[in-house]
């Protein structure tokens, strides 16, 4: 087959990116072994000027050229302008090949689908995180049982792109085909990986101290997040028990519309978490926020990680401790 004249690899993982950059030049290259036909034009502000001079010239030793950009960045309107020009009536004999982790221009994306491929390589989220994790294990070139799998999907929990680099270490030390459980699994895992923010804010509504603090460090470890971030997710999270506590709704649409979600899912957790609660401990909480708040902006020395340490295990104990639900079916090899 042959290649398309343009392709777009967009995520917002760097590590997803990148792989799924390496299958797009794995197929686009596949004719040309000898690598002479690709050009890579990768910088931190790529010339649109040179790459498209690139795209324009005949291939030399090779039948096809591509020309490649990696991080494409954010370019200015006027060189976005100038590729989608070219995208307009590419070359027959060149392959673009774009990658980008963050934002891309609606119209570039536009102009790519309409004379190329996109590769959407974002982090997928929800239930498709699991589908996702349970494809990838069933492809790898060794197999995980059920409680390996459930215990890498854990360990990675938002970081998916580190999958790739663990799975080739196992295969390199215990070779294809081999069978992996947890004892096998547990060296190669390293730091555990950031996880969603819901994680947090479940688990304070569940009453579970210790399972908001384990999420709590995560999101502010490999997450990375401020603790100004994470506070911000909690006042969210409160303020909408807040604007439901006393309002009368009587369905989880009707609080789905009072707090401008499209989905009813949030707003019926914050529906009954309201009602759980009661104005008093929602009162409670939005003050231990707001104290919280004050000292992270300099009230006090203490390190933001332990305020908000604090603010969590209090959060956490304003309700009284739930069961936890059943766990769910742990993704691996069936």
């Amino acid at each position: 087959m042959t290649p398309l004249p343009v392709y777009l690899v967009k995520g917002d993982d760097p590590a997803l990116v990148s792989q799924s950059l390496s299958g797009v030049l794995a197929e686009v290259t596949a004719s040309d072994p000898s690598g002479l036909g690709l050009e890579d034009l990768s910088s931190d502000e790529p010339d649109i000027g040179a790459v498209i001079d690139a795209c324009l010239t005949p291939p030399f030793l090779a039948d096809r050229r591509t020309v490649l950009i990696r991080d494409l960045g954010r370019l200015p309107a006027a060189d976005v302008d100038r590729l989608v020009a070219y995208l307009d009536s590419p070359s027959e004999t060149t392959s673009l090949v774009l990658a980008a982790s963050g934002a891309v221009p609606a119209r570039l994306v536009t102009a790519v689908r309409q004379a190329g491929h996109v590769v959407d390589a974002a982090t997928p989220t929800g239930k498709g995180r699991n589908q996702w994790l349970v494809a990838r294990l069933r492809e790898a070139p060794v197999n995980f049982d059920a409680a390996a799998g459930a215990a890498l999907g854990e360990h990675l929990g938002e970081d998916l792109g580190r999958l790739s680099g663990i799975v080739g270490a196992l295969s390199a030390a215990y070779g294809p085909g081999a069978i992996i459980g947890v004892a096998e699994l547990g060296p190669f895992l390293g730091e555990a990986g950031s996880t969603a923010p819901w994680e947090l804010t479940d688990a304070i509504d569940r009453a579970d101290a210790g399972a908001a603090l384990v999420a709590l460090h995560r999101l502010m470890g490999s997450g990375a997040r401020h603790p100004l971030v994470v506070l911000a997710t909690l006042h969210r999270h409160f303020s909408a028990m807040a604007r439901l506590d006393g309002a009368g709704v009587t369905s989880d649409a009707e609080a789905a519309t009072l707090l401008g979600l499209r989905s009813t899912f949030p707003a019926s957790k914050a529906r009954t978490q309201s009602g759980r609660l009661g104005h008093a401990l929602i009162a409670r909480a939005m003050g231990l926020i707001y104290e919280a708040d004050i000292d992270l902006r300099g009230r006090t020395a203490v390190p933001g990680e332990a305020v908000l340490e604090v603010l969590v295990g209090r959060l956490a104990r304003l309700a009284p401790r739930r069961s936890q639900p059943a766990g769910r079916r742990a993704p691996g090899r069936r």
